[in-house]
């Protein structure tokens, strides 16, 4: 069974925690398994129905190019994937996927651009993007890289739900990784993005060749901020020729799993995502997944340049597991500020002047 020292307390959905030590959490991490994933479903269970998943859809709006070094990424222009670069996708283009997204169930919408950082001459585009898909109901995310205090401005007025800004793994393993962006400079984001009253998604890539302290640490890092993140997607690494982690071993399933128990032990509230990797997963390893604690997947047929399970196959697995789509509140038309739109303003960004109360704010 899962002991605890006089120090240890449990988790409590009530009251999460943001005192943890690597000790206690690499205790959670080594412990039997089956002590472990019951430890985590019945965290699980205390702030959310076991049987419901949310679904979001990721959308690359500008790939390739990136003058990050990322050894798993194939974006990075440091890298010889083959991968051309691109440029910035039209708003009205965005919003239409964004429609498709929805109608075939996704209630968030994230949108990534492979940049270290936005320039200027782009986030009028961005926050259109924002307001559009904000305007079909939807979730938004955007995952763009740093952020100054002016582009987090910019998002939060236009709405933007969440920001995504993984932290990727433990500050020790992290320069095996990344040489060009600080993991110091990764926290500073997030805190820019939670002081403005954005959501944080975060969360990292394990099976980079990382050790189990690393995926711990990782985890202790996040747990330990101010506030936990609102998502924490976990990614399996997808080896891709041309990059520094191409030929990366992949990692024990189990030790994917624990991970996600851990998470989910860890930051009880948050959506816990299994994110990149699941086309290499069995069903059953994804089952073990949602049982530890996972709450969130990527649908579609591909994240960013990568492959994903389609819906088809998803919805084969929902149903051989009696899992159903989180639904998402109504609140169509909410454009994230102190007003709403009327429903028949609820067209995309590109074929509108925008919100008026924000054109009167910029």
């Amino acid at each position: 069974m899962l002991t605890r020292t006089s120090q240890a307390r449990p988790a409590d959905a009530a009251t999460p925690r943001h005192d943890w030590t690597r000790e206690e959490a690499a205790r959670l991490y080594h412990a039997p398994f089956n002590d472990l994933l019951f430890e985590a479903h019945t965290v699980h269970r205390r702030t959310f129905d076991a049987n419901r998943i949310q679904m979001s859809r990721l959308l690359s709006i500008k790939t390739g190019g990136c003058a990050e070094d990322c050894g798993y990424c194939s974006q990075s222009a440091h890298h010889n994937s083959g991968l051309k670069a691109s440029r910035l996708m039209e708003v009205r283009r965005v919003v239409e996927e964004a429609r498709k997204a929805k109608e075939a169930g996704a209630t968030r919408y994230c949108m990534g651009a492979a940049w270290r950082e936005p320039k200027a001459r782009d986030m009028d585009a961005v926050v259109a993007m924002v307001e559009g898909v904000k305007a079909l109901g939807m979730e938004t995310c955007m995952t763009l890289g740093m952020l100054s205090d002016t582009d987090v401005s910019r998002l939060r007025t236009a709405g933007l739900d969440y920001y995504n800004h993984n932290v990727d793994t433990s500050e020790r393993y992290y320069t095996e990784v990344i040489t060009t962006r600080t993991y110091a400079e990764r926290l500073d984001t997030l805190a820019r993005v939670r002081e403005a009253g954005i959501k944080v998604c975060s969360g990292g890539i394990v099976g980079m060749g990382e050790e189990a302290v690393d995926r711990i640490d990782m985890l202790v890092t996040l747990a330990n901020l101010d506030e936990h993140p609102e998502s924490v997607p976990i990614n399996m690494l997808i080896p891709i020729p041309g990059t520094p982690l191409g030929n990366v071993a992949p990692l024990d399933p189990l030790e994917f799993v624990r991970t996600i128990a851990l998470a989910r032990i860890m930051m009880p509230r948050s959506f816990v995502r299994l994110s990149a990797g699941r086309t290499e997963m069995s069903d059953e390893m994804q089952a073990m997944c949602f049982f530890a604690g996972a709450n969130s997947i990527f649908v579609g047929e591909t994240l960013l340049t990568a492959d994903n399970p389609g819906e088809d196959k998803d919805s084969a697995l929902f149903r051989r597991l009696g899992l159903e789509a989180l639904e998402m509140e109504p609140e169509a038309g909410r454009c994230g500020d102190d007003h709403e739109h009327d429903s028949d303003d609820a067209a995309p960004a590109a074929e509108r002047s925008g919100c008026a109360a924000h054109a009167r704010q910029s």
